[in-house]
């Protein structure tokens, strides 16, 4: 699989730009409230949630290795590398089921 395969899967098809898309939007979501509110409550756990379950898989290594004072940088390229890596599998997916219908029409 070359780098142009798995920018396709990642990125170009319209179920993971859709989802990425998803994953940006509250990433930035949260960033504005998060600076315009004194308050911000829960409004963070939503960039886990979209990114669920791979996202608390990479906190929970980064909890075990940076423990409780772990640098948000740290905790960002988690939640960025776990959007891309279910972005990679969901176009995967779709790849692989675009691949099962064609095949049903050839034959």
């Amino acid at each position: 699989m070359n780098a142009r395969t798995l920018l396709r899967l990642t990125v170009t098809n319209p179920a993971s730009a859709i989802y990425l898309g998803l994953v940006g939007a509250s990433v930035v979501f949260t960033g504005v409230v998060v600076l315009t509110s004194s308050d911000p409550g829960f409004v963070g756990v939503w960039p886990f949630f979209f990114t669920a379950p791979t996202s608390l898989l990479a906190m929970g290594i980064i909890g075990a290795v940076g423990g409780l004072d772990a640098p948000m940088w740290l905790l960002a390229t988690g939640i960025a590398a776990s959007a891309l890596l279910q972005s990679l599998a969901l176009g995967a997916t779709l790849e692989a089921l675009r691949g099962r219908r064609r095949i049903g029409r050839v034959a």
